[in-house]
């Protein structure tokens, strides 16, 4: 607690403070300018104050991080004094305007809200708000009103910002000189040449021209709306195209000159964004949403390539800012994903030719290639699947196109504030966020390039050992038909109007056929239980398949009986035990000639007690097969070689009868979403997938029944490598070729079951009696297999080569300002000083963030060759090194 005249001299280097004084009973707030403080602004640097001169003195409104301040101003009145502007400036003071200003805002007032608006999006309305309340939050004595001049201040603080980090200032033409697109931040990881492409960069082979393509995406956003308020005329923009929206006149022009070009609809799916886009509702709104292109690998905005829409996603807009985005790019291959490309690039390059003259692309010297993002792909008729996925394109990596989706993202946390803004103020702020999200995707690359690096590596790893597992598998029964797809999918590769291998060639299944083939196993189950195969003479061979037959009937005896239930009428009950009866009938009489093979099978159903005979259930009859006796008793060895064989053949067949059951039922479910609609449809549907589950156990069963057999079989006859190809059947191997497990449900990540690898054909077999379907679907399993170890192959060389190119970037960077430190030299020697000082920082600045992600890459290389033990203790180090990051 001080006395007036003692607030006063302690505060003399303290103005903004807030001070209360003591009524004798509480505290009251009060101010430094009603105590009497006066602030005397400092001279320019040799000059003289005469005192005996009257010193100007002004009322001043001042915001400050604590709320709005009245104070007294006292400005230096000196022939060789700066204006009223610069010593406001000098004093880290922003004032409302240039012409005898009377309200100004502090530096660091104004460098928090800017970094607030940033990060939270808070508006300038509710900041100045908060600050007002800071003062009095009762209304009973509320300061004077300065909304607007704390709106233009911000403004002007962005525009400046973004100007001095462009290097503008240092330009001797000045800042009129401004191209466009020439304040926005680069992505260091994207390809420009000049700047972090190798010399010969446009002279690698054919196959290696991927590695320099650069790879954009576009998409609307329809949140990134603005009312019909204002117009351009009014509240121009500070820029004129010179971050990441387009310059505004021109685009208008030649939107309004556009404006009746009628859309074509949509031949692929129901596209709302074409078949809505001339009747998007636009009452009351001048833009419905926000076109943009943005770096598809790492996010970035492109510059150039942010528009306002006038009615919908029209052609008209996305063309005119996508040919802009490519603008002065010198790359030769370019990579382009939208989610709605397969009708976009139809007339595309017809539509070019009437835009202006600067927009055209020479797209017969380069090579463009077009996507679908991933996400978006499934709502595309299945031609597109195929036709413009990541997953199967050779150069596509493991690149995903949806980074549009994510940079909505951020940006939509805005909308609320910026759909009440002028044109010219929203198109600043929207530069600004984008242009602060694009700087922290650059300074956060080393950790998101490291992340990528650990995941893609041991990925490439596996599938390149899944991919020399299947060609392995495939060539001793494939042999010419491997080496034809290959040809195949190398052509395609090269050109893509060449038929394409990904795409099936066999006669596709239909709901009908399946229901056929269902009536005629039933059929055929129901004749071999009415067939009596018994002959008066009968060989070993037929012996052993007759009772591996019956074993089948017992099984399948067995899950009919169990589906009677509680309530079964009489004619289930009788036809159910007429069956057991005939198979009770056939065991019988096989079981009297088993004896005369193995005399030693009576002796051991004379001590279970159990025989065919007094058995309840057929079912559960034990047929004592070679396999089963293990050598208890004597057993010829020739009745175990011809089980094994059997066994082996069985187990082939359930295989077989497996793959085309889970085939069945992926077409019956796609089909089933696809194209019934209502309960009685669906039930039936339901009833069929059924019956296609219960073939699918019961051809588990057997096949696991014929691998217990060959296991049990292979001790006794010493047989080995077998199991190489038939593996023990987990439940997880039980699913089709389109499905991936819990742990890798997409398709760039989707592990092949090995049943689909075990075809059971020899190639002479596969020609003459083969199923076609099956080596259709095998085919094309095996075409992803290879595109899926390439895409991983791809995604490791690329991240790498992006490492490369971002410190390449950075080092060009930092050559830059530090060159810039000679450029803008005026006649004020504290001008150019800072003008020196600011240039150098920046070098030091990209210098340092080179050395920082040279650091954090340094093990990258060692981690590539490391075994799958030694990646693992790198992955653990790796989780303890790096922590979430503050921007």
């Amino acid at each position: 607690m001080f006395c007036r005249d003692c607030v006063v001299l302690t505060h003399k280097c303290l103005p903004l403070h807030s001070i209360r004084e003591w009524t004798g009973a509480f505290w009251v707030q009060t101010c430094l300018k009603d105590l009497g403080l006066v602030i005397q602004l400092g001279h320019q640097p040799g000059s003289v104050c005469y005192l005996p001169k009257p010193p100007h003195s002004d009322d001043f409104l001042i915001i400050n991080n604590n709320g709005i301040h009245p104070v007294t101003l006292r400005f230096c009145g000196c022939e060789t004094a700066d204006t009223h502007v610069q010593q406001l400036l000098r004093h880290r003071l922003f004032p409302a305007s240039t012409d005898r200003p009377r309200t100004a805002a502090t530096f660091s007032m104004l460098e928090e809200y800017h970094l607030l608006s940033l990060e939270s999006k808070v508006s300038s309305y509710h900041y100045y708000a908060a600050l007002a309340r800071r003062n009095n939050n009762t209304g009973l004595t509320p300061s004077k009103d300065r909304y607007k001049h704390f709106m233009r201040i911000v403004r002007e603080w962005r525009h400046l910002k973004m100007l001095k980090r462009a290097g503008r200032g240092h330009d001797p033409a000045g800042v009129d000189n401004t191209k466009e697109g020439e304040c926005a931040v680069l992505c260091p990881a994207c390809p420009h040449p000049g700047k972090n492409l190798p010399d010969d960069w446009d002279k690698v082979p054919t196959d290696k021209e991927w590695l320099y393509a650069l790879s954009i995406a576009i998409d609307a956003n329809f949140r990134l709306k603005r009312r019909l308020s204002s117009k351009d005329s009014v509240d121009p923009s500070l820029s004129r195209g010179w971050s990441y929206f387009v310059e505004e006149l021109s685009y208008k022009l030649y939107s309004s000159e556009h404006s009746n070009t009628r859309q074509e609809k949509s031949a692929c799916s129901s596209h709302d964004a074409i078949n809505g886009a001339d009747t998007k509702n636009s009452v009351g709104l001048a833009a419905t949403g926000t076109g943009s292109v943005c770096c598809a690998r790492h996010e970035t905005k492109l510059a150039g390539g942010v528009g306002d829409l006038q009615k919908g996603e029209r052609y008209v807009n996305m063309d005119y800012l996508f040919f802009s985005a490519l603008r002065g790019t010198a790359v030769k291959c370019v990579n382009v994903s939208y989610d709605i490309v397969c009708q976009w690039e139809r007339h595309l390059w017809e539509r070019m030719l009437t835009l202006p003259f600067t927009l055209h692309f020479p797209f017969t010297e380069r090579k463009v290639t077009t996507f679908v993002p991933k996400f978006h792909l499934p709502a595309h008729v299945a031609e597109c699947q195929w036709k413009y996925t990541f997953n199967y394109i050779k150069g596509a990596a493991r690149t995903d196109g949806e980074a549009p989706e994510r940079g909505w993202s951020t940006l939509n946390a805005a909308s609320s504030s910026t759909k009440e803004m002028g044109p010219g103020h929203r198109r600043d702020v929207l530069d600004d966020l984008m242009g602060d999200s694009n700087w922290k995707k650059r300074i956060g690359l080393g950790e998101t390039i490291l992340r990528k690096i650990i995941e893609a590596i041991p990925e490439r790893n596996e599938h390149k050992e899944d991919f020399y597992e299947s060609d392995q598998s495939l060539s001793a029964r494939y042999a010419k038909q491997l080496a034809k797809w290959k040809t195949e999918v190398e052509a395609w590769e090269h050109d893509r109007s060449r038929p394409n291998p990904f795409e099936g060639k066999s006669a596709s299944f239909t709901q009908a056929s399946i229901r056929l083939q269902l009536a005629n196993d039933e059929a055929k189950r129901a004749m071999e239980s009415n067939v009596l195969p018994i002959h008066l003479e009968i060989s070993p061979s037929i012996l052993i398949s007759m009772g591996i037959d019956f074993e089948d009937q017992q099984r399948r005896l067995h899950a009919d009986s169990g589906k009677l239930g509680l309530h079964a009428t009489d004619q289930q009950k009788a036809r159910m035990q007429e069956r057991t009866n005939a198979l009770v009938r056939h065991i019988e009489a096989w079981a009297n000639v088993q004896v005369i093979y193995i005399p030693g099978v009576a002796s051991i159903r004379a001590r279970s007690l159990v025989n065919f005979k007094s058995a309840l259930r057929p079912q559960d009859f034990n047929l004592w097969l070679p396999s089963a006796l293990q050598r208890q008793v004597p057993c010829d060895t020739r009745l175990e070689e011809i089980e094994w064989k059997l066994r082996f053949g069985q187990a082939h067949d359930a295989l077989n009868e497996l793959r085309q059951a889970l085939r069945s039922r992926s077409y019956m479910l796609c089909f089933k979403d696809w194209f019934l609609r209502g309960q009685g449809a669906n039930t039936r549907a339901r009833n069929c997938l059924k019956s296609v589950d219960t073939k699918i156990d019961s051809s588990a069963v057997k096949y696991r029944t014929a691998h217990g057999a060959l296991l049990a079989l292979s001790l006794l006859l010493g047989k080995v490598g077998w199991m190489n190809s038939l593996r023990p059947l987990e439940n997880e191997d039980i699913r089709a070729m389109t499905a991936g497990t819990n742990d890798c449900p997409t398709e760039g990540r989707r592990r092949l079951s090995w049943i689909w690898l075990v075809c059971g054909y020899s190639e002479s077999d596969a020609e003459q009696d083969g199923d076609e379907g099956l080596q259709d679907a095998i085919r094309i399993e095996w075409c992803k297999i290879r595109a899926r170890a390439h895409r991983w192959a791809e995604e490791v060389d690329l991240l790498f080569e992006e490492q490369r190119r971002m410190l390449q970037f950075l080092r060009w960077e930092a050559n830059w300002w530090s060159d810039r430190q000679s450029r803008g030299l005026t006649n004020d020697p504290a001008v150019d000083e800072g003008l020196k000082a600011y240039a150098l920082r920046q070098a030091a600045l990209r210098v340092e963030l080179g050395k920082y992600f040279t650091r954090t890459w340094c093990d990258t290389e060692k981690y590539s060759e490391l075994g799958d033990d030694g990646r693992c203790m790198f992955e653990n180090d790796l989780g303890r090194s790096l922590q979430p990051r503050m921007y």
